[in-house]
């Protein structure tokens, strides 16, 4: 098995040089790279958690720091971490529950287990503290104190009792990654079938003889408008090309190709086509946590356009895609600029844009992404079902941990 740091370098070189794009893509190989990371690390006898924790937030850092842009990178490394407090609580919960029986079946037997030594309350509340958080100087005084409070037991008794607490948690270790691992499989499993998941409500919201909008390319958006129409619904599709890059035209030709109505138009044609429009689908980058979308540039002009005219805008996403953060902090990137090579040939303009000294006449900007605030969103279909954008951060706490929104630990300082 290759290398983790080997991995790591690996996957920052390709979000550096935009090998990988796109939050699917990404989302899933930042899972499928986290968990090789989980399986090949080496957790101690103790704070098996936090040993996860730790590996998974450094290299979490390197690659989200690749490429900012991709918040499904950031999104899935909350993700697995969130996974790993949960599975952690979980087996502590049990262990408790264990111990608890234990001492139960142990009142019930009085008479057998008179020269044994019963845990007391103290002690159980040690070993639950143990288990669900690092220790620190006071945690360590208050086991010295509860252990002390323990009747010794003969030498070989105590021998066979610290190899036994020795196996129980070398076999507590390997089943936190165990049930870790096979929740990141699970999580794996739910990014590459989202689309199916989301395909599925299509009958429920598009209605025979409607004419839906939609702009840009979506694979999410493709297969909800074909899973409709396999379910005997017809209606119009109204694409907006999504210029410079014309996306628009990617997505077109496999709706024709399946036999929906399909008609492309400019993004400047927008405000002449909503009133004839029932519904606009889209797709989106990122949704953040006050139900905002960053999506595809021109998508905001598209949802004040619906807005003007009371046309209900539905964004489709993954969970993958929900962002526990909001627009305005600082670890957000909300857009990039890419190459001015798709909106001017520069050997027609070079002799107007001089980019070396910067006295050049000419600028040009071409921004990837718009924020659509939202006040403008009617409802999110994501793989759970539909909700309000008022509801989403709701159903973004369910996927998070409040400890894990910031991944990069800033450096402790002496004093």
């Amino acid at each position: 098995m290759p290398d983790v740091q080997v991995l790591v370098n690996d996957f920052v070189n390709l979000l550096k040089k935009r090998k990988i794009e796109g939050s699917q893509a990404t989302a899933k190989q930042t899972a499928e790279l986290l968990r090789s990371v989980i399986s090949q690390q080496r957790v101690p006898h103790t704070n098996q958690a936090t040993a996860l924790i730790n590996a998974v937030r450094a290299v979490g850092e390197q690659i989200i720091d690749a490429n900012p842009i991709e918040l499904a990178v950031g999104n899935i490394v909350r993700r697995v971490l969130h996974i790993i407090r949960e599975e952690d609580l979980s087996l502590a919960t049990a262990a408790m529950a264990g111990l608890g029986m234990s001492a139960a079946s142990d009142d019930e037997d009085d008479v057998e287990r008179d020269d044994h030594p019963v845990l007391s309350a103290a002690a159980v509340a040690a070993a639950a503290r143990s288990t669900l958080r690092p220790p620190s100087l006071q945690t360590l005084l208050e086991d010295v104190t509860d252990s002390a409070a323990v009747p010794p037991t003969p030498s070989s008794g105590g021998d066979s009792e610290g190899k036994s607490k020795s196996v129980e948690k070398g076999s507590r270790g390997r089943k936190l990654k165990h049930d870790v691992i096979e929740a990141v499989n699970e999580l794996i499993q739910d990014i590459t079938t989202c689309h199916e998941q989301i395909a599925e409500q299509a009958v429920e919201h598009i209605h025979q003889n409607e004419v839906i909008l939609t702009l840009g390319s979506s694979k999410t958006v493709l297969e909800f408008l074909c899973a409709a129409k396999e379910k005997k619904r017809s209606f119009k599709v109204v694409v907006a090309e999504g210029a410079p890059r014309y996306q628009g035209h990617l997505l077109a030709k496999p709706l024709a190709a399946r036999g929906l109505q399909t008609t492309v138009i400019a993004d400047s044609a927008t405000f002449a086509m909503i009133s004839r429009v029932n519904m606009v689908i889209v797709g989106a980058h990122a949704v953040m946590a006050n139900g905002g979308v960053i999506a595809p540039i021109g998508l905001h002009m598209v949802a004040l356009a619906a807005q003007r005219h009371a046309v209900p805008f539905v964004v489709l996403a993954g969970s993958h895609k929900l962002c526990p953060l909001y627009p305005h902090n600082p670890q957000v990137l909300l857009n990039e600029l890419r190459s001015p090579s798709e909106l001017l040939d520069f050997g027609e303009f070079s002799d107007l844009m001089d980019s070396a000294s910067g006295a050049g006449s000419l600028h040009v900007v071409n921004p990837a992404f718009d924020y659509v605030p939202p006040n403008l969103v009617s409802l999110f279909i994501t793989d759970t079902g539909g909700h309000n954008p008022s509801y989403m951060y709701r159903l973004i706490a369910d996927y998070y941990s409040a400890d894990d929104l910031v991944v990069k630990q800033r450096p402790t300082t002496g004093s």
